[in-house]
């Protein structure tokens, strides 16, 4: 009787620990079915709601991506996409770059007009041919970097034109070169990143290296045999007019003449890393390099480097390519955080950069480029 008792009571409790283990089981259910359902209708209130902020924020950043444009291609179709990108876009100024305007020469203050012309200004004592700035926003952080004769800086490209790009720090690396940021944007038909062909007007000391047509924001960037930095939309022949030395191709324009570009929205080019150049008043020239894709540090807009440029003096700006493009290279060595859409710590090959030179250093060697430039062709 007593094993009989003993069985019976056995028995109850795994009947028992039966009905518990069901109930955890459908709890557990309950719980991930409860969770998937509020997961999908969040996600289909932020894409397709009322509220209009993520969806622009989700199509403007995708979409100026090389390879990741289907973040946006699989929700919305191309009219929305189209409706969204002309609501967020940079309204560019009429003005042509005056390169009248510009004065170079000393640039030595004891008294500053505010805090960001003073980090200008103030040069470091150890460092006569550049300063790096540190900058730390709501979004971003990065570096701007001043430099103070702009005679130094010069446009490179990659070995490899019309095959790939090369990372920054190789160029640097291969040009000797003090400072270094990515440059202008480059031609993907496959969305691969390859990074050989550099868009629209190309020009290295003089040398040009790429003549086609751009249809994008933007257009020229590059500094004139006065070395004063010129922003047009311009074919190559005129840009060899204007004397154009060295360039790139990309945009949009920020500041011209000291007029800043309108931004309608988030500007069409959503949040992201970014990498800009500008030119003082006083000729100074800014290299400004911004780090995103961060979980409380997403990265810049362009009313964001606007707004950056105009504090530190810029009176003609000029957006360059982003993303994972964006890299600062000092001496050979990334600075910079940058951060792919994989999320790698890492950057990518490009198709051109703008650097400084060392102090003296003759730039009339074409050699780098040279057996290159018969085969890729203008």
């Amino acid at each position: 009787m007593r094993i009989n008792t003993i069985e019976k009571g056995t028995n109850k409790r795994k009947t028992g620990n039966g009905k518990q283990k069901k109930l955890k089981g459908k709890n557990i259910f309950t719980t991930l079915f409860f969770l998937g359902t509020l997961g999908t209708i969040t996600g289909m209130t932020l894409l397709y709601g009322p509220w209009s902020f993520f969806r622009e924020w989700l199509v403007t950043t995708a979409m100026t991506t090389m390879t990741h444009q289907y973040y946006a291609t699989i929700f919305y179709d191309e009219n929305t996409i189209d409706y969204i990108l002309d609501k967020n876009k940079v309204v560019e100024t009429d003005d042509d770059t005056n390169p009248d305007l510009i004065t170079t020469g000393d640039t030595y203050k004891t008294v500053f007009e505010n805090e960001y012309e003073r980090q200008i200004l103030e040069r470091d004592s150890k460092n006569n041919d550049y300063k790096v700035i540190p900058i730390d926003g709501k979004g971003y952080d990065g570096y701007m970097v001043a430099i103070y004769e702009p005679s130094r800086i010069r446009a490179v490209v990659t070995k490899n034109l019309g095959a790939s790009g090369q990372y920054v720090t190789k160029m640097a690396s291969d040009h000797d070169a003090l400072v270094a940021i990515n440059g202008g944007g480059f031609d993907d038909p496959n969305y691969v990143g390859t990074g050989g062909s550099p868009l629209g007007v190309t020009i290295t000391s003089g040398k040009v290296v790429s003549g086609g047509w751009y249809g994008g924001n933007g257009g020229v960037i590059g500094f004139d045999k006065q070395d004063k930095l010129i922003l047009g939309k311009m074919t190559l022949e005129e840009a060899q007019k204007k004397g154009i030395r060295d360039a790139v191709t990309f945009g949009p324009f920020l500041i011209v003449n000291g007029k800043k570009s309108e931004v309608l929205g988030n500007g069409g080019w959503g949040t992201a890393p970014r990498t800009a150049i500008g030119q003082r008043k006083d000729g100074i020239v800014l290299f400004l390099v911004l780090d995103g894709r961060k979980a409380t540090k997403p990265g810049a807009t362009m009313n964001d480097i606007i707004k950056i440029m105009e504090q530190y003096g810029a009176y003609n700006a000029a957006n360059l390519d982003g993303g994972t493009s964006t890299v600062l290279v000092i001496d050979s060595i990334i600075v910079n955080d940058p951060i792919d859409l994989a999320g790698s710590h890492r950057t990518r090959p490009v198709a051109s950069a703008f650097i400084l030179d060392k102090d003296g250093k003759d730039n009339s060697d074409h050699s780098i480029i040279q057996d290159k430039l018969d085969k890729y062709g203008k």
